[in-house]
């Protein structure tokens, strides 16, 4: 039997196993399982057994894999320990899993197990390609080792108040001298800082004038046949320091760490130059010797090339106390010339071919040694910034020509890469009553969709508080005790005992165990002094009025600076361009005139309206180029008939009669004339002529009395219409009139009723003339009513109310008017 179907078979038990073992579990679990422990004591003690000894089992199971994958997970004591741990337990399961499913793809074939990278597989033919499904390793990500910061010379001060002082000794290549240069000033937030010691260097001294010319791109060697040195020594510094000096330009590179120290770690640089690579572990208790570096680094004829150096230039100040002169950020390049991508990994892709593993970012660099795919992926940053380099300067000098309108993208580049040069790092700190500050809470609060009442607030800021402290005396992230996701919880729910607040911790959260007394007693304190304390809105509000116009008046009455308004003017918009937004700023109103002259017509429009020159119609064109309009001739409008909309049948028959009147009154004008003309030509004709032309009078004759007959007939049809609706006219007058009378008479005589019974209402009842009560005398509808027999049968919905009768109106035929003009 070969492996594969072994591992058939069992995978199918196993499925087979859990499958029933969910099935038991399920049906257990719909039983009333109390009762059944009431009913039979033996139940109650083979559950607790089975209970006891699943807990066992899934205890052990826990820290075999907590084990692998480095993560805690506390003992379950009982079934409640589920539920406070579930979060933990769910990361440590789904950890085992991933694991589970990479070892069945390696099994199966479908993925190969990745090797560490060899020297005969480094060169450029062999490109490392991202893997997409490829995860960092949580030992990789989260490392559980001792703190090197521990065993540093120069300590850390999380504590340290005040402005944050440059550590450097000496300054190298220095205009100002670095007593000189240490002195303060008072920043937009009202604190005292520290200037930056080469200030005056980085915005005096011009780059090498190398920079500003286009060169032939040196190709970058391939990674085989180049050394890649790990400097972990002093004297393997001061080495590596002469080779620098000969060089026009470096690429550099750093590595940080800030999960597991309150202020950050610099752990690893990275320099290339044309020939070498250098990886140096910065994390070495020597480590502010290598303030030594300055001499190349403020050194403004060695070009320091760096991709996004925002945080790497702040970095290299705090910890090791070098400044960076001469600084070509690749970053910015890309933002200028438009690249759609401005990450270090679309360089590498782009012109070096080379695709970058970039989950390695999210690795722990304080592990030492450091694993070769780390060591790798370091190198690679540096190792072709170089060439990419002289490939970004070559475009940007092509797209750059000094003293033409357009801007000099170059030198945009270099005065960016300046201002980030500038960066100064600060001590982090922020007030705790405003939360102001890098590490305060108002930022934070002021995203949050939460809104918080007096006692959730008081207990956000003391919380945030006490985390912050404990953070700085353990040397620690604040994330690393409470992330900001548990702050919120903890601050929203108010948890009234330690179990709850327990069960409200995250896994990475678990540290605070020790802590969780003291926690305790912050939120409960926070409680008492948070019922009558003011609510998170309260705080916003007060800044929105107060910070705010302070801040306004003291910019006012700062007004020494402030240029006149001609001054800011400017002659052309930045935003229209040379557009002229009104006529009456480029002078065309008077060029505009007659166009308008010639826009008033009246409708219709004439049918050569449109065929004018089209000069005329151009209001940009100057006018010395414009031919003259020629004047049109006096348009002859004909009367023309049009009709606007169609109507119905009798309209259109009273349209044909009108017409045939007016065909008939014309020929009657004109058979004089033609009488005439006989006359006329007869004379002048002769005998033959006669004869024809009494024939065609005599047909003519016989036509006009047939036309008038029929004319006669319809003025007399028109006559007796004209009758029947004068007739019909009267007959409805006389039938209203009729109506009014009979409505006065109504009228009239409603009011002698109640004239009547008002005069009844005045006399006194008379008793003796009423009518009897108890034996009434019935009418003959009394007597059908009694008389008629139940039919169950009858349609009951006659006696109901009616709906409204549906009118249907046809729409009236549509009217026609003709018109003349």
């Amino acid at each position: 039997m070969d492996g594969s179907l072994d591992f058939k078979t069992l995978r199918e038990s196993l499925q087979a196993a859990l499958v029933a073992t969910t099935r038991t579990a399920n049906s257990i679990a719909s039983e009333d399982l109390q009762f059944q422990r009431t009913v039979n004591p033996t139940v109650g003690g083979q559950l607790d057994n089975s209970s006891g000894r699943l807990l066992s089992l899934a205890n052990g199971l826990l820290k075999s894999t907590a084990n692998l994958t480095g993560q805690k997970v506390g003992a379950l004591e009982d079934a409640d320990d589920v539920d406070i741990q579930w979060r933990n337990i769910v990361d440590v399961i789904d950890s085992l899993l991933e694991k589970a499913d990479t070892c069945l793809d390696e099994y199966t074939g479908l993925i190969k197990r990745k090797d560490a990278p060899t020297p005969a597989d480094q060169g450029r033919a062999q490109k490392r390609v991202k893997s997409s499904n490829d995860r960092l390793d949580w030992s990789l990500k989260r490392a559980n080792i001792l703190k090197p910061q521990n065993n540093f010379e120069r300590k850390v001060d999380n504590f340290a108040t005040g402005p944050w002082k440059p550590l450097l000794s000496s300054k190298p290549h220095a205009k100002v001298s670095l007593e000189d240069s240490l002195t303060t000033f008072v920043d937009d937030d009202s604190n005292t800082q520290y200037k930056h010691p080469y200030e005056t260097e980085i915005k005096t001294t011009p780059y090498p004038q190398h920079v500003y010319k286009k060169r032939e791109p040196k190709e970058y060697l391939p990674i085989d046949s180049t050394s890649a040195i790990w400097v972990d020594t002093y004297e393997g510094v001061l080495e590596m320091l002469e080779e620098l000096k000969q060089a026009k330009e470096i690429a550099l590179d750093l590595e940080h760490h800030d999960f597991r120290s309150y202020t950050g770690l610099l752990s690893l640089m990275q320099i290339s130059t044309r020939e070498k690579d250098w990886v140096i572990d910065t994390l070495q208790p020597w480590r502010h010797k290598l303030e030594v570096l300055n001499e190349v680094f403020a050194n403004p004829n060695i070009v320091k090339v760096l991709h996004g150096a925002f945080m790497d230039v702040i970095w290299l100040q705090r910890d090791l106390g070098l400044y960076v002169v001469g600084l070509f950020d690749t970053y910015h390049a890309c933002a200028v010339l438009g690249y759609p991508g401005r990450s270090l990994g679309y360089l590498l892709s782009k012109f070096a071919e080379f695709e970058a593993d970039k989950k390695y970012q999210l690795a722990d660099w304080r592990i030492r040694p450091l694993p070769e795919e780390m060591f790798y992926y370091a190198r690679s940053d540096t190792h072709y910034l170089l060439y990419i380099f002289d490939m970004i300067i070559n475009e940007l000098v092509e797209r750059s020509t000094p003293g033409k309108p357009k801007p000099d993208l170059l030198e945009l580049v270099l005065e960016r890469s300046k201002d980030v040069a500038l960066q100064r790092y600060e001590n982090p700190s922020y007030n705790v009553e405003t939360g102001q500050g890098p590490r305060g809470w108002y930022n934070v609060l002021l995203k949050s969709p939460t809104l918080y009442n007096g006692e959730q607030f008081a207990v956000y800021k003391a919380v945030h508080q006490w985390r912050d402290n404990l953070a700085r005396r353990e040397d620690e992230s604040p994330f690393f005790f409470m992330t900001q996701q548990v702050l919120a919880d903890i601050a929203r729910i108010l948890p009234t005992d330690k179990k709850a607040l327990w069960s409200i911790l995250d896994s990475n959260a678990k540290g605070l165990k020790s802590h969780l007394d003291d926690l305790f007693d912050v939120i409960q304190k926070a409680r008492e002094e948070g019922v009558n304390g003011p609510k998170m809105m309260d705080i916003f509000k007060s800044d929105a009025s107060v910070l705010a116009p302070a801040k306004i008046a003291a910019v006012i009455t700062d007004d020494s600076d402030i240029p006149d308004v001609k001054e800011l003017k400017a002659d052309r918009s930045q935003f229209w361009g040379g557009v002229t937004l009104s006529s009456v700023w480029d002078g065309t109103a008077a060029k505009t005139a007659k166009l308008d002259d010639m826009l008033e017509i009246t409708l219709p429009y004439p049918a050569d309206f449109m065929d004018g020159s089209a000069a005329e119609m151009e209001v940009g064109q100057p006018e010395e180029t414009a031919p003259e309009p020629q004047p049109a001739p006096e348009q002859v409008i004909v009367n023309q008939e049009f009709t606007l909309r169609s109507g119905g049948k009798r309209k259109r028959e009273e349209e044909s009669e009108e017409e045939e009147e007016a065909s008939d009154a014309e020929m009657e004008d004109s058979a004089p004339q033609t009488e005439t003309d006989v006359q006329t030509g007869g004379e002048a004709e002769g005998d033959d002529s006669d004869e024809e032309e009494e024939e065609e009078e005599e047909e003519e004759a016989s036509d006009k009395s047939s036309k008038k007959s029929k004319k006669a007939a319809k003025k007399a049809a028109k006559e007796k219409k004209k009758q029947a609706k004068e007739a019909l006219r009267a007959q409805r007058r006389a039938e209203k009139a009729a109506k009014k009378e009979a409505k006065k008479k109504a009228q009239e005589e409603a009011a002698k009723q109640v004239e009547g019974e008002e005069e009844k209402e005045d006399r006194p009842f008379d008793y003796s003339q009423a009518a009897s009560v108890l034996r009434a005398r019935k009418t003959q509808e009394d007597v059908k009513k009694a008389n008629k027999r139940f039919n169950p049968y009858e349609n009951k919905s006659q006696g109901g109310p009616k709906g409204a009768r549906a009118h249907y109106t046809a729409k009236a035929a549509g009217k026609t008017a003709t018109f003349k003009k």
